[in-house]
């Protein structure tokens, strides 16, 4: 404990500095020697409440000793500590500060354990999968995502986050339930508290933040202009920009090209006709009910395929992971022969990518059949974005809207002055939707179809029918009105 005194003297204020302990002075022999000469520059008197400070020989040698001992005494003190922590974070244990979306609780069993803090923990889960399947492009759209969330910590006044947060949330490891400590030489492990992300997406997160190029999100898109920098001018092919020009009464919204050399250069658009003519797009993706209802059923029938091959799947992983194994074990063997220190290094770096692959694997292994009941979990928020994509982007917030476009859309739009939109292209889910409705599509007929099915080649020469020519490509019309 430290306090001052102050006392008024007729050349000026003296200071006398009182602690309660010699060991509280100084945290080490040479920086106690130096606090001491910096006071007595400046006129300042030390006492010490269990120690007499005597400026003599023998008394600054004496000093010096309690100094030294107090030193001792806390190195051992830290290196206990060090190694308590090390232990058990080698046991799977996190012992630092709990990091944003997690708290400390007592448990039973563990002892101090980190456990989920809502609704923090649902804010940081959805930032760190957000960013590793692509609907926030940057460590920037993190950012501005966490920043509009009133729940999550601010770092500044006015409200932002600072970068080094955001790099730093997206590089632990913590969140996908795995403890390290590089700097005691402990590595990755599985830890026991819950997890708010798969290591699976941990690593893609990972391979996101090693991609340079990856595109941001313009700032300045905003609730007036949600297609701005998605609609493209047909013209120059690059992004329209958009604003608000004043008229005599009234401000009135534009889109425009403001690409230097374009034919289309700075000729505004008017927003209504941009974006009404993108809600006849959007609503035209729509498939109607009679549709949804077949595609529904064929994701059925895809799923249970899909499930077999997930059982085969497993197998295989199972067989890469013991692959895993005897490849540790081999450069285990190596090391202990291995006498270079460079040699060494580059085989525990060798081990420690290994150990990593096989911590993906076996997650990969342990989700690859996913548990009963799961498929209409996960086909209700698919089939409820197919089904009405318009609504979603209609309704929801500008977050919503650039996840709808990034969803329905292979490539920005582009957008003619003349002819308004080009042609769409679309992603995958909608193509297939297309394809059912196609009108030119015709039925296989299904005598030969049967005929062909029922009778191998060598049982149709036995029973001297003659063998159908070789079917022509057709394609099956699954089209609702013909069903």
């Amino acid at each position: 404990m430290l306090s001052k005194e102050r006392h008024q003297t007729a050349t000026g204020p003296n200071y006398v500095v009182i602690f309660d302990d010699l060991k509280r002075f100084a945290r080490d022999t040479e920086f106690h020697i130096k606090l001491r000469r910096e006071f007595q520059t400046r006129g300042a008197r030390i006492e010490c409440l269990n120690f007499k400070l005597d400026d003599s020989p023998e008394g600054k040698f004496v000093e010096t000793i309690f100094a030294a001992q107090g030193e001792l005494e806390r190195e051992q003190n830290r290196r206990q500590v060090i190694q308590k922590m090390k232990a058990r974070v080698e046991k799977g244990y996190w012992v630092f500060h709990a990091p944003i979306g997690y708290r400390y609780a007592s448990d039973r069993v563990h002892g101090k354990l980190l456990v989920r803090d809502e609704p923090l923990a649902s804010i940081v889960a959805e930032a760190l999968e957000g960013f590793a399947n692509g609907r926030f492009l940057s460590q920037a759209e993190v950012k501005r995502f966490l920043e509009t969330k009133p729940e999550f910590p601010k770092d500044l006044p006015n409200g932002e986050i600072r970068f080094w947060k955001v790099t730093k949330m997206l590089q632990r490891a913590t969140y996908a339930g795995y403890v390290e400590a590089p700097k005691w030489g402990v590595s990755l492990r599985k830890g026991h508290h819950e997890p708010l992300i798969s290591f699976e997406t941990f690593t893609k997160v990972q391979d996101n933040l090693e991609e340079k190029a990856r595109p941001a999100a313009r700032k300045d898109i905003n609730e007036d202009f949600p297609l701005r920098g998605f609609v493209a001018c047909d013209d120059c092919g690059q992004p329209m920009t958009a604003c608000w020009s004043k008229g005599c009464r009234k401000r009135y919204p534009y889109y425009l090209c403001d690409t230097r050399g374009c034919a289309s250069k700075r000729k505004s658009i008017p927003r209504a006709k941009i974006e009404d003519g993108f809600a006849e797009v959007l609503q035209s993706l729509q498939p109607t009910h009679q549709l949804f209802e077949l595609a529904k059923a064929m994701f059925k029938d895809a799923w249970d395929m899909r499930l077999t091959e997930a059982h085969e799947a497993k197998e295989g992983v199972a067989k890469k992971l013991k692959e895993l194994e005897k490849q540790i074990e081999g450069l285990l063997d190596r090391i202990v022969d291995a006498s270079s220190p460079s040699v060494i290094s580059a085989y525990e770096g060798r081990i420690a990518k290994l150990e990593r692959e096989k911590i993906l694997l076996a997650e990969r292994a342990a989700r690859t059949v996913p548990p009963k009941g799961r498929f209409e979990e996960f086909i209700e928020l698919s089939l409820e974005f197919l089904s009405k994509p318009w609504n979603l982007y209609e309704n929801g917030s500008l977050a919503l809207k650039q996840t709808v476009l990034r969803l329905a859309f292979a490539e920005p739009l582009r957008y003619s002055r003349e002819s308004g939109y080009r042609t769409i292209e679309t992603t995958l889910p909608f193509k297939v939707l297309a394809g059912f409705d196609n009108p030119k599509s015709e039925m296989v007929r299904s005598e030969r179809l049967e005929l062909s099915r029922v009778l191998p080649h060598s049982d149709l020469n036995a029973a001297r029918l003659p063998i159908p020519p070789r079917p022509r490509r057709v394609e099956l019309n699954l089209s609702a009105s013909r069903m």
